[in-house]
């Protein structure tokens, strides 16, 4: 149980001030209320939380977070990271607060685990829907993600959000820990296209000290391919936590049963969180990594977060003839060479969510009135 602090108490009475009855949940014979949000498929007690902190039973209501944001920004849609989709433009995104996992070495645990830790002092600022939807309109941003802390557990705000920027040809995105279930996946499926999951480790005894379980995660991704989403893995490869070769192996031969076509990040740790005295990765274990993904047969592997030191890891490249097709330093494109979708030189296809595929923003008008 979290230490209960004069700031945690008081953030939580404000959340609870900004809920609204939850549509992922169904009401048990006993009182309590199986919510189906996550994985966890908590079954809440009258006055109880679930394992996420946010989601609660109020008087056979369950309530879900909405009308908030904790992060909001408009950065390269690289940064998600998606490297098939809209190379090049901008993401806006948008998070909330809590987790559903614990991981000692997030990276956003400021906003995921300001219900658990009182180190994690985040604040909050009421917005409306139709206001971030204004925000992607004004910065010209195809894509809206629901990022941050973890969407799942805050799916029926972020599908507030998302719903009316649909309406103005604008995709949804999530950034997830994919501990998902098939419920919140369908209900997902009308507004989010792409769904970018973390395969933190292929040990199912690691998990659970991460809070969560290893098959749920790869039945979320398993399912997600099947729904038609867009999906791409990113693995952080931690020192002593996930790094060795047989482990690499057996994430890479998983993603390539599922389907050599989706994207694999393997990306590069750095000491962060309950983790800080664990060194970085290592610049070689980064490109292996990349080596053992190619030779299990996935054909877009990246390596990232460190650019300009994995040579030609972080640019897509044609399986059919070689050819790059897209130059990358970073978060940054410095040419993308597709042609509808398609390699320049042998006009084989490049599976991915492409800018040609959905009508991009108009220049902007000028900011929202409640923005200037």
């Amino acid at each position: 149980m979290a230490r209960q602090t004069p700031q945690s108490v008081a953030l939580k009475e404000l959340l609870d001030g900004m809920t609204v009855e939850g549509e992922l949940y169904r009401k048990l014979d006993d009182g309590r209320l199986h919510c189906y949000a996550c994985g966890h498929e908590c079954k809440i007690p009258e006055g109880r939380p679930g394992v996420c902190r946010i989601r609660y039973n109020d008087g056979g209501k369950l309530m879900a977070p909405t009308g908030y944001v904790a992060a909001l920004a408009c950065d390269p849609i690289e940064k998600k990271p998606f490297f098939h989709a809209f190379p090049g433009r901008d993401a806006l995104s948008f998070g909330m607060l809590g987790c559903d996992l614990h991981c000692s070495y997030c990276q956003n645990w400021i906003t995921s685990q300001a219900l658990r830790d009182p180190h994690a002092v985040a604040e909050v600022h009421r917005l409306m829907p139709e206001q971030v939807v204004e925000m992607a309109i004004h910065y010209r941003a195809p894509v809206i993600t629901s990022t941050y802390n973890e969407p799942l557990i805050t799916s029926e705000w972020a599908v507030s959000v998302l719903r009316p920027a649909k309406e103005k040809g604008i995709v949804g995105a999530y950034v997830s820990n994919g501990n998902a279930t098939k419920g919140v996946l369908e209900y997902l499926r009308p507004y989010v296209q792409l769904f970018k999951v973390d395969l933190k480790t292929f040990d199912d005894r690691q998990y659970r000290a991460l809070g969560g379980q290893l098959d749920h995660v790869l039945r979320t991704i398993r399912q997600l391919h099947a729904m038609g989403f867009w999906v791409e893995i990113v693995t952080l490869i931690v020192p002593g936590l996930n790094d060795s070769d047989e482990e690499l192996k057996q994430i890479a031969e998983f993603v390539v049963g599922v389907s050599p076509d989706l994207p694999w990040h393997v990306t590069a740790f750095h000491s962060d969180y309950k983790m800080d005295d664990t060194p970085g990765t290592p610049i070689e274990r980064l490109n292996s990594a990349a080596e053992i993904g190619k030779q299990a047969g996935l054909r877009y592997i990246y390596a990232g977060n460190r650019p300009g030191h994995v040579g030609d890891g972080e640019s897509t490249f044609c399986p059919s003839c070689g050819a790059r097709c897209i130059q990358r330093h970073g978060f940054t494109v410095l040419a993308n060479h597709l042609v509808d979708g398609r390699c320049p030189q042998c006009n084989h296809s490049i599976p991915g969510f492409w800018s040609s595929d959905c009508y991009i923003p108009q220049e902007n008008q000028g900011l929202p009135s409640w923005l200037e």
